[in-house]
C-alpha cells in the first residue's frame, strides 16, 4: 500500500517537474521571440509573457529580471542551433567507405543541412542579439561564437578527418579544409540572400572534391 502511494507521487512529482521545464522553456522561447523583434532595450517583461503564454508573475518565478531572461534565452537558441548543426554532419561517419559517388551524395547532404542549420533565421538573430549587447553581456558573443561556430566547425573537421585516413579525401589539414568547405557553403548566400540552399550545397561540395577529392 505504502508503495503504491509513493509510485504515485513520485509520478505526479516527475509530472510537475514536467511541467515546469515545458513552463521555462515556453519563457526563454517566447523571450527570445520578443528580443529578436524589438530588442532588449524595447523589450518588456510583460510582452514576453504574453508571448509565452504565461502570466508575468511566472516569468519571474523562474527567471529573476529582464537580464538573465536575455542571457539565458540566447544562449538556449545558441544551444540549439549548434546541435542542429552538429548533428547536420553526423552521417559524414559513414562516409568513410563510399564510393565516389556515394560520398559525394553525402557530403552534399550533409553541407545542405548543415547550410539549413547555421544559415537560418533563427541563427541569424541568435548573433544578432549576442553582438547587439556585447558590453552589458560581456562573453555573451563568444559563448554564442562557441556554440553556433566552433562546434560544428570541429565536428565537421572531424568528419573530414576520418575520410582523409580512410583514404576518401587526399592528405590534407582537416581544419583548413573545414574553413574552405565552410566558406563555399556561407560566401554566396552573403552576396545571393535568395540562393537555393541545395544548389549553393551542391555547387560547394563540387568545388571542395576538385580541390581535396582522392
Amino acid at each position: 500500500m505504502g508503495s503504491e502511494v509513493s509510485t504515485g507521487a513520485g509520478w505526479t512529482g516527475r509530472g510537475q517537474t514536467q511541467r515546469q521545464t515545458e513552463r521555462r522553456q515556453a519563457i526563454l522561447d517566447g523571450a527570445f521571440a520578443v528580443f529578436a523583434r524589438r530588442g532588449y532595450a524595447q523589450a518588456c517583461v510583460q510582452e514576453i509573457a504574453g508571448e509565452a503564454g504565461v502570466a508575468k508573475p511566472t516569468v519571474y518565478s523562474h527567471l529573476a529580471d529582464k537580464e538573465s531572461l536575455y542571457r539565458e534565452a540566447v544562449e538556449a537558441v545558441a544551444e540549439r542551433v549548434g546541435a542542429r548543426a552538429v548533428a547536420a554532419v553526423e552521417p559524414l561517419r559513414s562516409a568513410a567507405t563510399a564510393d565516389a559517388a556515394d560520398l559525394r551524395a553525402a557530403l552534399t547532404s550533409a553541407a545542405h543541412a548543415l547550410l539549413l542549420a547555421i544559415c537560418c533565421q533563427e541563427s541569424r538573430a541568435v548573433r544578432q542579439l549576442a553582438c547587439a549587447q556585447a558590453v552589458q553581456f560581456p562573453g555573451l558573443a563568444a559563448a554564442v561564437r562557441e556554440r553556433v561556430l566552433l562546434r560544428p566547425h570541429t565536428a565537421l573537421a572531424d568528419r573530414l578527418t576520418r575520410l582523409v585516413l580512410s583514404g576518401r579525401l587526399r592528405p590534407c589539414d582537416p581544419d583548413r579544409a573545414t574553413e574552405h568547405l565552410l566558406a563555399l557553403l556561407t560566401g554566396p548566400l552573403e552576396h545571393r540572400p535568395d540562393a537555393d540552399v541545395r544548389e549553393v550545397a551542391a555547387e560547394a561540395v563540387d568545388v571542395f572534391l576538385r580541390a581535396y577529392g582522392a
